[in-house]
């Protein structure tokens, strides 16, 4: 495959044959009366080591340990399940979403009275036999033909030109700069591309809310700069943060996240876009962004441009855990715990002694009368290196 957005390994594993030996092993377990056990990389934060020359986090050599019983015999069977329907995708060359698949699954298992127990309930469910069938092989699920709905990073710019290779060996050529207000928007799958920019480009600014995103570009911020605007979409999916591994690769430009100051962003958006995530260990390689820098929210901007912010309520579910998530990073994340991360710690530090947080919009209102102010100040922030 070639290379690209999204530079989805070949891993050089015959998977079809790699299957048929596990379900050989199981099968001669349950001849023999034995328990089958089935082993795969554990993707968790205590199997998680980061290496800053690497830049991303990378899993050990833990495994996840699952034995035939009572309360695992379903999770086994779905695996079995699962596994057939992707194998008979590889053998024909079909391509299916995750969705997809949760749906092809239940519609099999409604036509068939044996099948019921193996039903899922929700798409969560049949996501994580999913996962897990990669975790056990050892291979992505794009190598499974199966990639997540189409979800990359709506993104601006008036010098960057994108060649795509089609299958059929086209190419198609975007010039964002004559896409008017319409983003481009790479895919959540491979593609094989090729950025050239016009003119030198300055930076790429990578965008936690795609709203704010939106309005920079509407106020003209790539009009007056040379730069890329990116729309994360929260959570950076794996679009998102293989286009921005091939910006930095492909363009050798400094890149700055701008988002929230707050533990959840902190945890599950920055560090997710900069090292990857504990729960997809061995995919961090093609799914990460070690050059991105965080631009802001800082907490010293909050006096310095008189930002408001709002205490954290702890009575609240969802902030009492992202403060208890932030605590648990501090002391068990190897991402924060490395030396080189450590400005990156003192923040969450800083939320969890004061718990305030602020958001990424409070730069609108330190000059509400001028809708450049958000952008003079991130412009004075990139050239004076507050960034961390």
């Amino acid at each position: 495959m070639s290379k690209g957005l999204l530079k989805i390994r070949d891993s050089g594993k015959d998977i079809p044959k790699m299957s048929r030996v596990l379900c050989e092993e199981m099968l001669k377990d349950l001849e023999l009366a034995k328990r089958p056990v089935l082993e795969a990389v554990k993707c968790a934060l205590d199997n998680s080591f980061y290496n800053p020359k690497v830049g991303y986090l990378t899993p050990g050599n833990k495994k996840v340990r699952t034995e035939l019983n009572v309360s695992s015999v379903q999770k086994l069977a779905r695996v079995v399940y699962m596994l057939e329907v992707l194998l008979r995708n590889l053998e024909h060359g079909n391509v299916n979403t995750k969705r997809e698949l949760y749906y092809i699954a239940k519609g099999m298992v409604k036509s068939s009275p044996n099948l019921k127990p193996l039903d899922f309930e929700e798409q969560a469910e049949s996501d994580d036999i999913i996962d897990f069938i990669g975790d056990l092989l050892e291979v992505y699920r794009e190598e499974l033909n199966c990639f997540a709905n189409d979800r990359g990073g709506q993104t601006y710019s008036k010098e960057l030109v994108v060649t795509e290779s089609l299958p059929d060996g086209e190419k198609a050529v975007v010039d964002l700069s004559t896409l008017g207000t319409t983003p481009f928007q790479p895919k959540n799958k491979p593609q094989a591309l090729k950025l050239k920019a016009k003119k030198k480009i300055r930076f790429c600014l990578v965008v936690e809310s795609e709203g704010t995103a939106n309005t920079l570009v509407s106020n003209g911020f790539t009009k007056r700069n040379n730069c890329i605007v990116m729309g994360a979409q929260g959570v950076p999916s794996n679009g998102v943060r293989g286009w921005c591994k091939l910006i930095a690769e492909q363009l050798d430009v400094p890149i700055y996240f701008f988002g929230d100051l707050d533990a959840y962003t902190m945890q599950n958006i920055f560090r997710t876009l900069k090292a990857g995530s504990a729960a997809s260990l061995i995919r961090n390689k093609d799914f990460s962004a070690p050059t991105v820098r965080f631009l802001g929210v800082l907490p010293e901007d909050v006096k310095k441009y008189d930002l408001h912010c709002y205490p954290v309520k702890e009575n609240d579910v969802a902030e009492a855990r992202s403060l208890k998530k932030a605590k648990d990073a501090l002391e068990n994340d190897p991402f924060f715990q490395d030396k080189k991360n450590r400005k990156l710690a003192d923040i969450l530090h800083w939320l969890v002694k004061n718990k305030l947080r602020c958001e990424q919009q409070a730069f609108f209102m330190v000059d509400p009368k001028d809708p450049l102010m958000p952008e003079k100040i991130i412009l004075q922030k990139i050239e004076s290196g507050s960034y961390v």
